[in-house]
């Protein structure tokens, strides 16, 4: 199992900022190379940059939480983390994302937030 970590290609968990503009405010965020290649999977899927993905998932968690994170950078890798769970689960065809109906939003269970 350890060959899965010692054979992974170095620049994948190595860390690159990038600025995003979210709502004409700038703000670095610091990844590991491999969640911005997952981050940039899913915007395609959905038809957008990374960018304009982030922002949604910004927008998005705003609207449902009313607060951000205390860190956004780990909230990304959150989802990514279950954006590839869901991949996995359900084979390699994870459904691009589809307006939820008004009534799931006020379920009394925490929802997370659809990443695909």
């Amino acid at each position: 199992m350890c060959g899965i970590y010692i054979n992974a290609d170095p620049i994948l968990y190595e860390s690159r900022t990038r600025s995003l503009r979210i709502h004409g405010v700038i703000t670095t965020v610091r990844l590991e190379n491999l969640f911005w290649d997952v981050l940039h999977e899913i915007a395609a899927r959905e038809s957008m940059t990374t960018s304009q993905f982030a922002v949604q998932l910004y927008d998005e968690l705003i609207a449902l939480r009313g607060e951000l994170p205390t860190n956004f950078a780990s909230f990304l890798r959150v989802c990514c983390l279950r954006y590839l769970s869901m991949r996995t689960e359900k084979g390699a065809d994870v459904p691009a994302a589809a307006p939820e109906p008004a009534a799931a939003a006020s379920e009394t269970k925490p929802r997370m937030l659809k990443t695909v």
